[in-house]
């Protein structure tokens, strides 16, 4: 069985060898979904996950945008269209320096899977641009998001490709894309998600990922029998993610002590409250500052420059930062000090070596195809709802969050069942992998 796995990684890496991060998520689903498919007879000889592997489309553009000192600046766009077999492409853009077609592959594949484990009927992709909103005005990021959807818009649409935002694509960024495009194509259609409340956004959306990834949490304690309230928390990041994973684990009964940027980490011993909490969405949403000023502000607290989370006594970690944040080292201090239980609210955060040990120690540790996978979901009730020209309530639209992330445990449960120990990882893949592939099986080889 290895060496089919060996054989496979081969020759996607004949291709793809300048792509790490890319490999890195192929490998790790391939180590779980090949032994499922030597096991099915169904998919022999269809090379289904080679298929998935390969992007259905990859669009690569100029992006020409004048500064305010009236400078022609020049980045570089993109989008990945990954897989449709069930539904439209669906992820977000993410505007940032280390984007390129590595990382975004590695996203939109990642995303294939998690747009399945929702049960709604979204295909996976991603976009974006190395253009860094940070330190820009308003108008400059006008200007570029204007220049970006003029390209853009040619390859999206309301039954095709639904792009939404992710890391340095907030709510600015998305009206300023959505306004380009509607008078481009001269319709008012629910192409974007992440839109504002007045122009056909859906509650919750910016606190569904977060929110989604704590009731993941949640649902593998209550598995056994165990749950949030009382338990330390330490998170990663300061953006959407954290914030609204932080404002759940709070409203559970948790406490959190931790926050972080690339400046380093916060550590509050007293726990963060929701007070404190609206202080950090001010100072990172309005003021754009540094988590540094959070120690200022209260000084019982302590900042570790240049430091991740990782080495806090805690009985829950949740990584909402970015990929590759949390290593082997991380993983070894956090099972020595207690840890049970890890949540990915980023995208693949973990290193393989840090997931190996946290299998090896039986703890509970969810992927984020799986535990993250909120954010998409409420994406996709807000493509439903544009669609039926309604809006439901901030109630309803957490009831379907907390429904969607319960049945993609259970799937994790149905795939993922080790003697009693369950692989989260392993039933994630499996899980998100039968819908796509039976869909592709059932369209043919096209």
């Amino acid at each position: 069985m290895q060496k089919a796995i060996e054989n496979f990684i081969a020759e996607i890496d004949k291709r793809n060898s300048h792509e790490p991060e890319f490999m890195q998520a192929v490998r790790e689903v391939s180590e779980t979904v090949i032994p499922y498919i030597v096991s099915k007879k169904i998919y022999h000889g269809k090379n289904i996950l080679m298929r998935m592997v390969e992007p259905e489309r990859v669009l690569m553009f100029r992006v020409n945008w004048v500064d305010d000192s009236g400078e022609i600046r020049v980045n570089r766009g993109y989008r990945v269209q990954m897989n449709s077999a069930i539904g439209p492409y669906k992820g977000g853009l993410r505007f940032h320096p280390s984007v390129n077609l590595s990382i975004l592959k590695f996203l939109a594949f990642e995303q294939v899977f998690k747009n399945s484990l929702t049960t709604l009927p979204m295909g996976g992709g991603k976009g974006g641009s190395d253009f860094d909103p940070k330190g820009k005005s308003d108008g400059e990021i006008m200007r570029f998001c204007q220049s970006f959807m003029t390209e853009l818009f040619r390859y999206i649409g309301p039954n095709t490709d639904i792009p939404a935002g992710d890391i340095g694509v907030g709510g600015r960024e998305i009206g300023y894309m959505f306004g380009q495009y509607k008078k481009l194509k001269k319709e008012f259609t629910g192409v974007l998600t992440g839109k504002g409340l007045s122009w056909g956004g859906s509650l919750i959306r910016p606190e569904a990922t977060g929110y989604g990834t704590v009731y993941f949490a949640e649902n593998m304690l209550n598995h056994i029998k165990d749950s949030v309230k009382g338990k330390t928390v330490v998170i990663s990041g300061s953006g959407n993610v954290a914030q609204f994973a932080a404002e759940k684990c709070i409203q559970l009964s948790a406490k959190v002590v931790s926050l972080s940027d690339s400046s380093g980490s916060i550590h509050d011993s007293e726990g963060i409250t929701i007070e404190k909490l609206n202080f950090v969405m001010d100072l990172k949403n309005n003021r754009r500052g540094r988590i540094h000023e959070y120690v200022i502000k209260y000084p019982k607290a302590e900042f570790h420059k240049n430091k991740t989370p990782w080495e806090f006594p805690c009985d829950i970690a949740l990584p909402c930062a970015t990929q590759n944040e949390l290593n082997l080292k991380d993983a070894d201090i956090l099972i020595k000090n207690g840890c049970i239980c890890i949540s990915e609210g980023a995208n693949m955060p973990c290193t393989p070596g840090a997931i190996a040990a946290f299998k090896k120690h039986k703890l509970l540790y969810a992927p984020g195809k799986a535990s993250n996978a909120g954010g998409v979901a409420v994406s996709g009730l807000e493509m439903a709802q544009n669609s039926l020209r309604y809006s439901w309530s901030r109630e309803e639209v957490d009831n379907k969050l907390k429904d969607i992330m319960k049945d993609i445990h259970n799937s994790c449960l149905t795939h993922g069942n080790e003697n009693g120990y369950i692989n989260y990882e392993k039933g994630a893949n499996i899980a998100g992998f039968i819908k796509v592939a039976d869909a592709m099986l059932a369209q043919g080889v096209v």
